[in-house]
Parts: C-alpha cells; structure tokens; sequence
C-alpha cells in the first residue's frame, strides 16, 4: 500500500483519500522551476490567460458514462490585498458524499436551468449566498470526468468585485475558504501521484493535490486549479 509522506509545514486536513492499492509518487509541479514573480500573478494576467485558452475535454469523451448527469461549478476569482484569491467550499461533514471534501461552489444541472452557468451560479447561491448579479462571466477551463461518480463537470470562471461576503448553507457547506493563488503555487503546497485504476475509470490516472492549512485540495477540483495556474503562470499549452 503506497503511503505518502507527511506534507511539510503542518498541511494538510482530515479529508478522506480513496487511494488505490496501486500508486506512486508523481513529479514536480509545473511552476516549480519558475522564480517566484513569476508564480505570483496578477489577477488580470489569470484572467486573460482564461479568455485565451480554449477548454478541452478530459480524458475524452468516451470517458462520460451515458445519461450522466453534468455538472457546472464556479471559480470565483478576486483581487485582495493586491493579489488574486479563490473562492472554494468545504462540504458538510454530516454529507455521506462527498463529506468535508474541498471543491468549487456548483453542482448537478436541473431542469430548470438554462444551461450549465446557471447551473453554476444558481448553486452557488444556494451554498454561499453569493448574489448572480454580483458575478461576472470570464470564460470556462477544461471540462473533466470525476473518477469517483464518472460525472462531467464544467468549470466556469468568473470575478466579483473585492472579497464577497459569503454565508455558508449548513445544510450543504462546513465553510467557505478564501485562498490566495500564491498558496496554491507554493512549493510545499504541491504533492502529485500516480494511481493505476480500472479500465472503466480510465486507467492510470495523474492525481494533484493542493496541501492547504487545514485542508486537502484533491480531485477535480485540484485538477481545475492546476489547469488554471499552469495555463496562467505557463502558457495554454500546459498540462
């Protein structure tokens, strides 16, 4: 059973990893290279690198199970104190799935949504209170099969104008989290792995994980954070 090392620091949190029997360590972060300016952008720069960038669709579309039910999240980008920050969620830890996981405010699309930014920021209502009307649209990154649920999500990004004063449902949210990007691209922030899955869940797969204080960013939604840091700090070309 592959255990990894602690991460450094005192991060990390108590969420639970479904680490499979087969992984291993994977490589360094994109940025890593990178002097430090240089991975800490302005929000202006993250916002053009998104309306640059054409989304794609990962692993492919074979991956998405039929009749699966899509998903729009919101990454909810704003200027703080001279550096941009994102809004994420910490679920309920009363929830069976996911339980006191980080991820973006969003969720499954219903009927009665328009299509999948509504979907987006109707959720996002409903976890945080944000107000739509105080959202503004930037562009959407790559659209992404979970491995757990095999569910399609889509992220869209959008700005707010200044920290928004958010209240989290307790019915569905433990906290909303404020994180500054210039934490996410901290070294000893970073940990990728390796996990050899099944077939039907697309073979080996790249796992990044964002080891906040606190709080373990994993899955989708750290995969969103990457492509959002790595196309920003890296150029649309990287992974």
């Amino acid at each position: 059973m592959f255990d990894p090392p602690p991460a450094p620091g005192g991060r990390g949190g108590s969420q639970h990893i479904p680490r499979p029997a087969k992984a291993r360590m994977g490589g360094p972060a994109p940025w890593a290279g990178l002097p430090e300016h240089r991975r800490r952008p302005r929000l202006e720069q993250v916002l053009e690198a998104v309306v640059a960038t054409r989304p794609r669709l990962l692993p492919s579309p074979a991956t998405v199970p039929p009749g699966s039910a899509p998903s729009g999240v919101l990454v909810l980008l704003y200027e703080h104190e001279g550096e941009p920050w994102v809004v994420l969620t910490r679920r309920a830890w009363h929830l069976r799935h996911p339980a006191g996981e980080v991820s973006f405010p969003g969720g499954r699309r219903e009927p009665g949504d328009a299509d999948l930014w509504a979907t987006a920021l109707r959720e996002a209502a409903e976890e945080t209170g944000l107000g739509p009307g105080t959202v503004g649209h930037v562009g959407q990154l790559d659209r992404f099969v979970t491995v757990g649920s095999r569910s399609l999500v889509c992220p869209f990004v959008a700005t707010v104008e200044g920290r928004p004063d958010l209240v989290p449902d307790p019915a569905e949210v433990d906290q909303v989290l404020h994180v500054p990007l210039s934490e996410l691209t901290d070294p000893e922030s970073w940990r990728e792995e390796v996990w050899s899955l099944d077939a039907a869940f697309g073979g080996e797969r790249t796992m990044t994980f964002f080891e906040l204080h606190g709080d373990t960013v994993w899955g989708a939604t750290a995969a969103v954070l990457r492509r959002l840091l790595s196309i920003t700090v890296m150029g649309a070309t990287a992974g």
